[in-house]
Protein backbone atom coordinates (compact mmCIF):
# COMPACT_ATOMS: atom_id res chain seq x y z
CA UNK A 1 0.00 0.00 0.00
CA UNK A 2 1.46 3.58 -0.75
CA UNK A 3 0.88 6.51 1.47
CA UNK A 4 -1.07 9.07 0.60
CA UNK A 5 0.99 12.21 0.56
CA UNK A 6 -0.03 15.57 1.61
CA UNK A 7 0.10 16.46 -2.05
CA UNK A 8 -2.00 14.09 -3.03
CA UNK A 9 -4.73 14.95 -0.22
CA UNK A 10 -4.79 18.41 -1.42
CA UNK A 11 -4.59 18.47 -5.01
CA UNK A 12 -7.98 17.97 -6.78
CA UNK A 13 -8.55 16.52 -10.46
CA UNK A 14 -10.90 16.66 -13.15
CA UNK A 15 -11.76 14.88 -16.28
CA UNK A 16 -10.94 11.84 -15.19
CA UNK A 17 -13.14 8.43 -13.88
CA UNK A 18 -10.53 6.35 -12.21
CA UNK A 19 -7.27 7.41 -13.81
CA UNK A 20 -9.03 7.03 -17.10
CA UNK A 21 -10.02 9.92 -18.96
CA UNK A 22 -13.40 10.18 -19.09
CA UNK A 23 -13.96 11.11 -22.85
CA UNK A 24 -12.17 7.66 -23.80
CA UNK A 25 -14.85 5.89 -21.50
CA UNK A 26 -17.31 7.64 -23.07
CA UNK A 27 -17.07 5.90 -26.33
CA UNK A 28 -17.45 1.96 -25.43
CA UNK A 29 -20.80 1.34 -26.21
CA UNK A 30 -23.75 1.57 -23.42
CA UNK A 31 -26.15 -0.89 -22.26
CA UNK A 32 -26.39 -4.25 -21.46
CA UNK A 33 -26.46 -6.38 -17.96
CA UNK A 34 -24.46 -7.54 -15.61
CA UNK A 35 -25.14 -9.70 -13.12
CA UNK A 36 -22.91 -10.67 -10.03
CA UNK A 37 -23.22 -13.86 -7.87
CA UNK A 38 -22.44 -13.49 -4.45
CA UNK A 39 -22.87 -15.63 -0.92
CA UNK A 40 -23.46 -12.23 1.08
CA UNK A 41 -26.90 -11.88 2.57
CA UNK A 42 -27.52 -8.42 3.44
CA UNK A 43 -30.23 -6.86 5.66
CA UNK A 44 -30.00 -3.99 4.19
CA UNK A 45 -28.55 -1.32 2.03
CA UNK A 46 -27.59 1.66 3.63
CA UNK A 47 -23.84 1.38 4.57
CA UNK A 48 -24.13 4.76 6.93
CA UNK A 49 -24.95 2.44 9.48
CA UNK A 50 -23.63 -1.05 8.25
CA UNK A 51 -20.21 -2.63 7.48
CA UNK A 52 -19.26 -5.69 5.38
CA UNK A 53 -19.42 -6.31 1.60
CA UNK A 54 -22.80 -7.58 2.09
CA UNK A 55 -24.12 -4.12 2.22
CA UNK A 56 -21.26 -1.84 1.28
CA UNK A 57 -20.66 -3.56 -2.31
CA UNK A 58 -24.83 -2.54 -2.99
CA UNK A 59 -24.39 0.69 -1.41
CA UNK A 60 -21.62 2.24 -3.41
CA UNK A 61 -23.91 1.49 -6.75
CA UNK A 62 -26.88 3.23 -5.37
CA UNK A 63 -24.75 5.60 -3.52
CA UNK A 64 -22.15 8.67 -4.58
CA UNK A 65 -19.46 9.32 -1.95
CA UNK A 66 -17.29 12.83 -2.05
CA UNK A 67 -14.14 10.80 -3.89
CA UNK A 68 -12.80 7.83 -4.91
CA UNK A 69 -9.94 6.43 -5.88
CA UNK A 70 -7.64 5.12 -8.08
CA UNK A 71 -4.93 2.87 -8.57
CA UNK A 72 -2.53 4.77 -6.78
CA UNK A 73 -4.11 5.21 -3.80
CA UNK A 74 -4.79 8.72 -5.30
CA UNK A 75 -8.37 10.99 -4.94
CA UNK A 76 -10.32 11.46 -7.40
CA UNK A 77 -13.12 14.13 -7.86
CA UNK A 78 -16.95 12.30 -7.27
CA UNK A 79 -19.61 14.15 -5.82
CA UNK A 80 -16.88 16.72 -4.31
CA UNK A 81 -15.60 18.51 -7.18
CA UNK A 82 -12.48 20.00 -5.51
CA UNK A 83 -11.39 20.24 -1.81
CA UNK A 84 -8.90 21.49 0.56
CA UNK A 85 -6.88 20.36 3.26
CA UNK A 86 -5.86 22.99 5.55
CA UNK A 87 -2.58 23.81 7.04
CA UNK A 88 -3.22 22.10 10.66
CA UNK A 89 -4.67 19.42 9.19
CA UNK A 90 -7.83 20.29 11.36
CA UNK A 91 -10.40 20.64 8.89
CA UNK A 92 -10.95 20.05 4.90
CA UNK A 93 -13.07 21.97 2.97
CA UNK A 94 -15.03 20.23 -0.21
CA UNK A 95 -17.41 21.61 -2.81
CA UNK A 96 -19.87 19.81 -4.17
CA UNK A 97 -21.49 19.44 -7.95
CA UNK A 98 -23.95 21.61 -8.43
CA UNK A 99 -25.91 19.31 -11.46
CA UNK A 100 -26.14 15.99 -8.59
CA UNK A 101 -29.76 15.15 -7.33
CA UNK A 102 -30.62 12.76 -5.72
CA UNK A 103 -32.85 9.79 -7.22
CA UNK A 104 -36.07 11.23 -6.41
CA UNK A 105 -34.47 14.42 -8.07
CA UNK A 106 -34.07 16.70 -4.85
CA UNK A 107 -30.42 18.41 -5.54
CA UNK A 108 -27.75 17.08 -3.54
CA UNK A 109 -26.55 19.94 -1.27
CA UNK A 110 -23.81 20.61 1.81
CA UNK A 111 -26.61 19.77 4.27
CA UNK A 112 -26.78 16.48 3.17
CA UNK A 113 -23.17 16.09 3.27
CA UNK A 114 -22.99 17.53 6.79
CA UNK A 115 -25.84 15.03 7.60
CA UNK A 116 -24.43 11.95 6.45
CA UNK A 117 -20.87 12.50 7.59
CA UNK A 118 -23.20 13.19 11.13
CA UNK A 119 -24.77 9.90 10.66
CA UNK A 120 -21.75 7.83 10.34
CA UNK A 121 -19.77 9.25 12.57
CA UNK A 122 -22.51 8.26 15.20
CA UNK A 123 -23.77 5.28 13.94
CA UNK A 124 -21.23 2.83 12.00
CA UNK A 125 -19.13 0.23 13.40
CA UNK A 126 -16.23 1.79 12.17
CA UNK A 127 -16.36 4.03 15.10
CA UNK A 128 -12.99 5.43 14.72
CA UNK A 129 -13.07 6.34 11.65
CA UNK A 130 -14.63 9.91 11.88
CA UNK A 131 -14.38 10.06 15.84
CA UNK A 132 -12.24 13.26 15.15
CA UNK A 133 -15.14 15.15 13.40
CA UNK A 134 -16.82 17.57 15.88
CA UNK A 135 -18.46 19.62 13.52
CA UNK A 136 -19.18 20.10 9.73
CA UNK A 137 -20.01 23.53 8.60
CA UNK A 138 -21.98 25.18 6.06
CA UNK A 139 -20.48 27.86 3.71
CA UNK A 140 -23.21 27.33 0.88
CA UNK A 141 -25.57 25.04 -0.49
CA UNK A 142 -22.39 23.71 -2.11
CA UNK A 143 -19.13 24.11 0.53
CA UNK A 144 -18.76 22.48 3.52
CA UNK A 145 -16.08 22.40 6.04
CA UNK A 146 -15.13 19.02 8.44
CA UNK A 147 -14.01 20.33 11.12
CA UNK A 148 -11.59 17.68 13.42
CA UNK A 149 -10.72 18.05 17.14
CA UNK A 150 -7.25 16.34 16.16
CA UNK A 151 -5.72 15.50 12.93
CA UNK A 152 -6.78 12.90 11.27
CA UNK A 153 -4.31 10.94 8.84
CA UNK A 154 -6.74 9.24 6.62
CA UNK A 155 -9.45 11.70 6.23
CA UNK A 156 -9.66 11.38 2.41
CA UNK A 157 -9.73 7.50 2.66
CA UNK A 158 -12.92 7.29 4.51
CA UNK A 159 -14.62 9.76 1.97
CA UNK A 160 -14.00 7.43 -0.09
CA UNK A 161 -16.69 4.77 -1.78
CA UNK A 162 -18.78 2.55 0.37
CA UNK A 163 -17.22 4.24 3.13
CA UNK A 164 -19.07 7.83 2.98
CA UNK A 165 -22.49 7.22 1.52
CA UNK A 166 -24.33 10.57 1.09
CA UNK A 167 -27.79 9.78 1.49
CA UNK A 168 -30.83 12.23 1.74
CA UNK A 169 -31.37 14.12 4.77
CA UNK A 170 -34.81 14.49 3.62
CA UNK A 171 -35.46 11.05 3.67
CA UNK A 172 -33.27 9.80 6.82
CA UNK A 173 -33.10 13.06 8.69
CA UNK A 174 -36.82 12.27 10.02
CA UNK A 175 -35.87 11.62 13.53
CA UNK A 176 -36.15 7.84 12.99
CA UNK A 177 -33.15 5.59 14.35
CA UNK A 178 -31.18 6.07 11.36
CA UNK A 179 -29.55 2.05 12.24
CA UNK A 180 -33.21 0.41 11.82
CA UNK A 181 -34.50 3.28 9.71
CA UNK A 182 -37.54 1.46 7.02
CA UNK A 183 -36.00 3.16 4.13
CA UNK A 184 -32.83 1.59 4.46
CA UNK A 185 -34.12 -1.72 2.48
CA UNK A 186 -35.41 0.44 -0.24
CA UNK A 187 -33.05 3.58 -0.25
CA UNK A 188 -32.80 6.93 -2.23
CA UNK A 189 -29.62 7.09 -3.79
CA UNK A 190 -27.50 9.30 -4.95
CA UNK A 191 -25.08 7.05 -6.89
CA UNK A 192 -24.90 5.66 -10.31
CA UNK A 193 -27.71 3.15 -10.35
CA UNK A 194 -31.47 3.41 -8.36
CA UNK A 195 -32.86 0.50 -6.67
CA UNK A 196 -35.47 -1.81 -8.81
CA UNK A 197 -35.69 -4.43 -6.25
CA UNK A 198 -33.93 -5.65 -3.25
CA UNK A 199 -35.54 -9.00 -2.30
CA UNK A 200 -33.33 -10.51 0.82
CA UNK A 201 -32.10 -14.15 0.23
CA UNK A 202 -32.47 -13.85 -3.57
CA UNK A 203 -31.33 -10.41 -5.53
CA UNK A 204 -30.87 -6.77 -5.68
CA UNK A 205 -31.68 -5.12 -8.79
CA UNK A 206 -30.37 -2.33 -9.65
CA UNK A 207 -30.92 0.25 -13.29
CA UNK A 208 -29.00 3.26 -14.26
CA UNK A 209 -29.71 6.42 -12.99
CA UNK A 210 -30.20 8.47 -15.96
CA UNK A 211 -29.68 12.12 -14.14
CA UNK A 212 -26.36 10.39 -12.43
CA UNK A 213 -23.84 13.85 -12.49
CA UNK A 214 -21.48 11.80 -14.75
CA UNK A 215 -23.53 12.46 -17.84
CA UNK A 216 -22.19 9.33 -19.75
CA UNK A 217 -22.10 6.80 -17.00
CA UNK A 218 -22.86 4.27 -15.64
CA UNK A 219 -22.60 1.90 -19.19
CA UNK A 220 -24.69 -0.42 -18.38
CA UNK A 221 -29.04 -0.38 -18.53
CA UNK A 222 -29.08 -3.07 -15.44
CA UNK A 223 -26.74 -4.74 -12.90
CA UNK A 224 -27.88 -7.52 -10.51
CA UNK A 225 -26.83 -9.39 -7.60
CA UNK A 226 -27.90 -13.22 -7.21
CA UNK A 227 -27.91 -14.68 -3.76
CA UNK A 228 -26.22 -18.26 -3.83
CA UNK A 229 -26.56 -20.18 -0.56
CA UNK A 230 -22.74 -21.04 -0.75
CA UNK A 231 -19.45 -20.69 -2.83
CA UNK A 232 -20.33 -24.49 -4.64
CA UNK A 233 -23.64 -22.87 -6.06
CA UNK A 234 -21.68 -19.96 -6.80
CA UNK A 235 -18.87 -21.19 -8.37
CA UNK A 236 -21.48 -23.41 -10.17
CA UNK A 237 -23.70 -20.51 -11.92
CA UNK A 238 -20.37 -19.04 -12.65
CA UNK A 239 -19.39 -21.91 -15.35
CA UNK A 240 -22.90 -21.66 -16.60
CA UNK A 241 -23.05 -18.30 -16.97
CA UNK A 242 -26.02 -17.49 -15.50
CA UNK A 243 -23.72 -15.13 -13.48
CA UNK A 244 -21.13 -12.69 -15.36
CA UNK A 245 -19.25 -12.12 -12.32
CA UNK A 246 -17.41 -14.10 -9.39
CA UNK A 247 -16.51 -11.40 -6.85
CA UNK A 248 -13.74 -13.88 -4.53
CA UNK A 249 -12.32 -17.03 -6.00
CA UNK A 250 -10.66 -17.90 -2.54
CA UNK A 251 -10.80 -21.81 -2.94
CA UNK A 252 -7.48 -22.44 -4.83
CA UNK A 253 -10.29 -25.41 -6.22
CA UNK A 254 -12.13 -23.18 -7.58
CA UNK A 255 -9.95 -21.28 -8.75
CA UNK A 256 -8.63 -24.12 -11.27
CA UNK A 257 -11.99 -24.73 -12.12
CA UNK A 258 -12.73 -20.65 -13.08
CA UNK A 259 -9.46 -20.93 -15.32
CA UNK A 260 -11.23 -23.08 -17.37
CA UNK A 261 -13.98 -21.15 -18.48
CA UNK A 262 -13.21 -19.55 -22.27
CA UNK A 263 -12.35 -16.27 -22.22
CA UNK A 264 -12.55 -15.85 -18.03
CA UNK A 265 -10.67 -12.48 -16.96
CA UNK A 266 -9.01 -13.07 -13.67
CA UNK A 267 -8.04 -10.33 -11.41
CA UNK A 268 -5.78 -11.25 -8.59
CA UNK A 269 -4.80 -8.98 -5.53
CA UNK A 270 -7.65 -6.80 -7.14
CA UNK A 271 -9.01 -5.09 -3.67
CA UNK A 272 -5.06 -4.21 -2.25
CA UNK A 273 -7.04 -2.13 0.63
CA UNK A 274 -9.25 -4.68 1.87
CA UNK A 275 -6.78 -7.02 3.55
CA UNK A 276 -8.94 -9.46 4.23
CA UNK A 277 -7.75 -11.44 7.54
CA UNK A 278 -9.16 -14.72 8.78
CA UNK A 279 -8.82 -15.74 12.12
CA UNK A 280 -10.26 -17.74 15.19
CA UNK A 281 -11.92 -15.38 17.63
CA UNK A 282 -12.23 -15.95 20.81
CA UNK A 283 -14.70 -14.63 23.94
CA UNK A 284 -12.33 -13.30 25.95
CA UNK A 285 -15.57 -12.76 28.80
CA UNK A 286 -16.30 -16.65 28.29
CA UNK A 287 -14.81 -18.42 31.08
CA UNK A 288 -13.13 -20.92 29.09
CA UNK A 289 -11.39 -18.35 27.91
CA UNK A 290 -10.44 -15.43 29.67
CA UNK A 291 -7.35 -16.71 30.32
CA UNK A 292 -4.68 -15.89 27.48
CA UNK A 293 -2.74 -19.12 28.28
CA UNK A 294 -5.38 -21.09 27.03
CA UNK A 295 -5.85 -18.79 23.97
CA UNK A 296 -2.19 -19.29 23.03
CA UNK A 297 -2.15 -22.71 23.58
CA UNK A 298 -5.03 -23.08 21.14
CA UNK A 299 -3.04 -21.43 18.89
CA UNK A 300 0.20 -23.10 19.61
CA UNK A 301 -1.84 -26.23 18.64
CA UNK A 302 -2.81 -25.04 14.90
CA UNK A 303 -0.70 -25.64 11.76
CA UNK A 304 -1.10 -22.61 9.97
CA UNK A 305 1.43 -24.25 7.29
CA UNK A 306 -0.99 -26.86 6.95
CA UNK A 307 -3.91 -24.83 6.27
CA UNK A 308 -2.32 -23.02 4.05
CA UNK A 309 -0.71 -25.09 1.88
CA UNK A 310 -3.05 -28.24 1.69
CA UNK A 311 -5.98 -26.94 2.81
CA UNK A 312 -5.95 -23.73 0.63
CA UNK A 313 -3.62 -25.30 -2.05
CA UNK A 314 -0.60 -22.55 -1.55
CA UNK A 315 -3.32 -19.63 -2.91
CA UNK A 316 -2.74 -17.74 0.23
CA UNK A 317 -0.54 -16.78 3.38
CA UNK A 318 0.04 -17.03 6.47
CA UNK A 319 -1.54 -14.25 9.06
CA UNK A 320 0.79 -13.25 11.64
CA UNK A 321 -0.95 -10.07 13.17
CA UNK A 322 -3.86 -7.76 12.93
CA UNK A 323 -2.83 -5.91 10.12
CA UNK A 324 -2.31 -7.45 6.65
CA UNK A 325 1.32 -7.76 5.13
CA UNK A 326 0.56 -5.08 2.13
CA UNK A 327 0.38 -2.49 4.72
CA UNK A 328 2.85 -0.03 5.35
CA UNK A 329 1.92 -0.34 8.94
CA UNK A 330 2.71 -4.41 9.13
CA UNK A 331 5.32 -5.72 10.97
CA UNK A 332 6.86 -9.17 10.84
CA UNK A 333 8.24 -9.07 14.31
CA UNK A 334 5.45 -10.54 16.36
CA UNK A 335 4.85 -14.25 17.96
CA UNK A 336 4.60 -16.36 15.05
CA UNK A 337 2.68 -19.43 16.58
CA UNK A 338 4.63 -21.88 14.92
CA UNK A 339 3.07 -25.42 16.01
CA UNK A 340 3.80 -26.55 19.16
CA UNK A 341 2.02 -29.25 21.09
CA UNK A 342 4.57 -29.63 23.64
CA UNK A 343 4.32 -25.37 24.24
CA UNK A 344 1.04 -25.85 23.95
CA UNK A 345 0.57 -28.45 26.76
CA UNK A 346 2.73 -26.42 29.01
CA UNK A 347 0.32 -23.38 28.66
CA UNK A 348 -2.71 -25.23 29.31
CA UNK A 349 -1.03 -27.50 32.28
CA UNK A 350 -0.37 -23.28 33.99
CA UNK A 351 -3.71 -22.33 33.43
CA UNK A 352 -4.89 -25.33 35.72
CA UNK A 353 -6.69 -27.19 33.05
CA UNK A 354 -5.24 -30.63 33.69
CA UNK A 355 -6.28 -34.29 31.54
CA UNK A 356 -9.38 -35.86 32.64
CA UNK A 357 -11.36 -38.36 31.15
CA UNK A 358 -9.73 -39.60 27.66
CA UNK A 359 -7.56 -36.92 28.03
CA UNK A 360 -10.07 -33.91 27.48
CA UNK A 361 -9.19 -30.81 29.43
CA UNK A 362 -12.02 -28.73 27.75
CA UNK A 363 -14.37 -28.77 25.26
CA UNK A 364 -14.87 -25.80 23.18
CA UNK A 365 -17.57 -24.48 20.81
CA UNK A 366 -16.76 -22.88 17.66
CA UNK A 367 -19.54 -21.25 15.28
CA UNK A 368 -18.97 -21.63 11.58
CA UNK A 369 -19.48 -18.46 9.49
CA UNK A 370 -21.71 -19.45 6.83
CA UNK A 371 -21.41 -20.04 3.16
CA UNK A 372 -17.91 -20.55 3.23
CA UNK A 373 -17.02 -24.46 2.63
CA UNK A 374 -12.95 -23.24 2.87
CA UNK A 375 -14.05 -22.17 6.67
CA UNK A 376 -16.19 -25.22 7.35
CA UNK A 377 -12.99 -27.13 5.77
CA UNK A 378 -10.64 -25.75 8.89
CA UNK A 379 -13.63 -26.31 11.61
CA UNK A 380 -13.24 -29.91 10.73
CA UNK A 381 -9.26 -29.39 10.55
CA UNK A 382 -9.25 -27.91 14.31
CA UNK A 383 -11.39 -31.22 15.67
CA UNK A 384 -8.44 -33.36 15.37
CA UNK A 385 -5.78 -30.65 15.76
CA UNK A 386 -6.95 -29.32 19.11
CA UNK A 387 -7.74 -32.95 20.07
CA UNK A 388 -3.96 -33.36 20.71
CA UNK A 389 -3.87 -31.27 23.40
CA UNK A 390 -7.04 -32.32 25.01
CA UNK A 391 -9.39 -30.14 23.98
CA UNK A 392 -12.87 -31.35 22.63
CA UNK A 393 -14.03 -29.53 19.45
CA UNK A 394 -18.14 -29.36 19.19
CA UNK A 395 -18.74 -27.24 15.57
CA UNK A 396 -21.91 -24.69 15.91
CA UNK A 397 -23.28 -24.30 12.29
CA UNK A 398 -25.51 -21.28 11.74
CA UNK A 399 -28.71 -21.32 9.02
CA UNK A 400 -27.42 -18.35 7.78
CA UNK A 401 -25.55 -15.25 7.60
CA UNK A 402 -27.99 -12.63 10.23
CA UNK A 403 -27.66 -15.76 12.51
CA UNK A 404 -24.33 -15.90 13.11
CA UNK A 405 -24.06 -11.97 13.08
CA UNK A 406 -26.62 -11.90 15.74
CA UNK A 407 -25.00 -14.74 17.61
CA UNK A 408 -21.34 -13.09 17.52
CA UNK A 409 -22.26 -9.41 17.93
CA UNK A 410 -24.52 -10.54 21.01
CA UNK A 411 -21.20 -12.04 22.51
CA UNK A 412 -23.05 -14.99 22.68
CA UNK A 413 -20.19 -17.59 21.51
CA UNK A 414 -17.28 -19.49 22.64
CA UNK A 415 -15.24 -19.04 19.66
CA UNK A 416 -15.75 -18.27 15.86
CA UNK A 417 -14.21 -18.09 12.96
CA UNK A 418 -14.78 -14.36 11.20
CA UNK A 419 -13.23 -12.70 8.53
CA UNK A 420 -12.60 -9.25 8.70
CA UNK A 421 -10.95 -6.43 6.55
CA UNK A 422 -8.38 -3.69 7.00
CA UNK A 423 -9.52 -1.34 4.74
CA UNK A 424 -6.99 0.98 3.83
CA UNK A 425 -5.46 2.38 6.87
CA UNK A 426 -5.49 1.10 10.49
CA UNK A 427 -7.19 3.59 12.07
CA UNK A 428 -10.61 2.92 9.61
CA UNK A 429 -10.58 -1.02 9.41
CA UNK A 430 -8.46 -2.25 12.82
CA UNK A 431 -9.39 0.27 15.48
CA UNK A 432 -12.39 -0.99 15.52
CA UNK A 433 -11.28 -4.53 16.30
CA UNK A 434 -9.24 -3.78 19.24
CA UNK A 435 -9.93 -0.82 20.90
CA UNK A 436 -12.36 -1.33 24.04
CA UNK A 437 -14.48 1.56 23.52
CA UNK A 438 -15.54 -0.20 20.69
CA UNK A 439 -16.73 -3.31 22.63
CA UNK A 440 -20.48 -2.81 21.19
CA UNK A 441 -22.89 -5.80 22.32
CA UNK A 442 -25.23 -5.97 19.11
CA UNK A 443 -22.66 -4.61 16.57
CA UNK A 444 -20.73 -6.76 14.09
CA UNK A 445 -18.02 -6.17 13.18
CA UNK A 446 -17.05 -4.26 16.16
CA UNK A 447 -14.25 -5.57 19.15
CA UNK A 448 -16.90 -8.68 19.29
CA UNK A 449 -13.50 -10.48 21.10
CA UNK A 450 -14.49 -8.02 24.19
CA UNK A 451 -10.73 -7.25 23.83
CA UNK A 452 -9.12 -4.81 26.44
CA UNK A 453 -5.61 -3.83 26.78
CA UNK A 454 -4.74 0.04 28.20
CA UNK A 455 -1.55 0.32 26.22
CA UNK A 456 -3.58 -0.85 22.82
CA UNK A 457 -6.14 1.74 23.58
CA UNK A 458 -3.30 4.25 24.29
CA UNK A 459 -1.23 3.01 20.45
CA UNK A 460 -4.48 3.66 18.40
CA UNK A 461 -5.38 6.71 19.95
CA UNK A 462 -2.38 8.40 19.14
CA UNK A 463 -1.77 6.94 15.95
CA UNK A 464 -5.31 8.21 14.92
CA UNK A 465 -4.34 11.87 15.46
CA UNK A 466 -0.39 11.32 14.16
CA UNK A 467 0.60 12.65 10.89
CA UNK A 468 4.05 11.87 10.45
CA UNK A 469 4.42 8.09 9.21
CA UNK A 470 7.51 6.89 10.83
CA UNK A 471 5.64 7.72 14.09
CA UNK A 472 2.46 5.84 13.30
CA UNK A 473 4.51 2.59 11.88
CA UNK A 474 6.27 2.72 15.61
CA UNK A 475 3.00 2.88 17.07
CA UNK A 476 1.18 0.09 15.16
CA UNK A 477 4.09 -2.20 15.59
CA UNK A 478 4.04 -1.91 19.06
CA UNK A 479 0.33 -2.32 19.15
CA UNK A 480 0.52 -5.35 16.87
CA UNK A 481 2.79 -7.05 19.17
CA UNK A 482 1.01 -6.59 21.99
CA UNK A 483 -2.28 -7.77 20.73
CA UNK A 484 -0.81 -10.69 19.19
CA UNK A 485 0.37 -11.80 22.61
CA UNK A 486 -2.91 -11.04 24.04
CA UNK A 487 -4.38 -13.64 21.71
CA UNK A 488 -7.75 -12.44 21.39
CA UNK A 489 -7.99 -14.33 18.39
CA UNK A 490 -5.64 -16.81 16.58
CA UNK A 491 -4.60 -15.09 12.85
CA UNK A 492 -4.73 -18.10 10.61
CA UNK A 493 -4.51 -17.32 6.74
CA UNK A 494 -4.62 -13.76 4.96
CA UNK A 495 -6.22 -13.90 1.35
CA UNK A 496 -5.35 -13.45 -1.91
CA UNK A 497 -8.50 -12.25 -3.07
CA UNK A 498 -9.33 -12.96 -6.88
CA UNK A 499 -12.31 -11.55 -8.83
CA UNK A 500 -13.74 -13.36 -12.27
CA UNK A 501 -15.56 -11.92 -15.07
CA UNK A 502 -16.36 -13.62 -18.04
CA UNK A 503 -15.27 -12.26 -21.56
CA UNK A 504 -18.10 -9.81 -22.27
CA UNK A 505 -17.76 -7.55 -19.07
CA UNK A 506 -15.53 -4.29 -20.31
CA UNK A 507 -13.02 -2.27 -17.84
CA UNK A 508 -13.53 -4.18 -14.73
CA UNK A 509 -12.67 -1.93 -11.51
CA UNK A 510 -9.37 -1.10 -10.94
CA UNK A 511 -9.28 1.32 -8.29
CA UNK A 512 -8.03 0.36 -4.32
CA UNK A 513 -11.42 -0.98 -3.53
CA UNK A 514 -11.79 -3.22 -6.42
CA UNK A 515 -15.50 -4.47 -6.75
CA UNK A 516 -16.45 -2.99 -3.26
CA UNK A 517 -16.62 0.14 -5.53
CA UNK A 518 -18.87 2.09 -8.17
CA UNK A 519 -19.35 -0.06 -11.11
CA UNK A 520 -19.87 3.15 -13.39
CA UNK A 521 -17.37 2.40 -15.84
CA UNK A 522 -18.12 -1.36 -15.84
CA UNK A 523 -19.71 -2.59 -19.40
CA UNK A 524 -20.22 -4.95 -21.78
CA UNK A 525 -17.94 -5.40 -24.56
CA UNK A 526 -20.09 -5.81 -28.18
CA UNK A 527 -20.61 -9.59 -29.54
Amino acid sequence: MNSISRRHLMQAGVGTLMGMPLAALAQAARGGVLVIGSTQKPRHLNSAVQSGIATMFPAAQLFASPLRMDAQWKPQPYLAEKWALSSDNRSVSLTLRKDAVFHDGRPITSEDLKFSIETIRDNHPFKTMYAPVNAVTISDAQTAVVRLAEPHPALLLAMSTSLTPIIPKHIFGDGADPKVHPRNANPVGSGPFRLVEFKPGEHIVMERFDRFFLKDFPRLDRLIVKEYKDTASLLLAFERGEIDVHPALADPRDLERAKKIPGVQLVTGAQPAIGPLLWLAFNTKSPKLADKRVRQAISFAIDRKFIVGTLFGGLHKVATGPIASGSPFYTSEVEPYALNLAKATQLLDAAGLKPGAGGVRMSIEIDILPGLNDVKTMGEYLKPALSKIGIDVVLRTSPDFPTWARRVASQQFEATFDSVWNWGDPVIGVHRTWASSNIKPGVIWSNTQSYSNPRVDQLLESAAKEMDLAKRKAMYKEMQKIVVDDCPVAFLVESNVTEGYLAKVAQPPRGIWGMVDAMAEVGIRKA
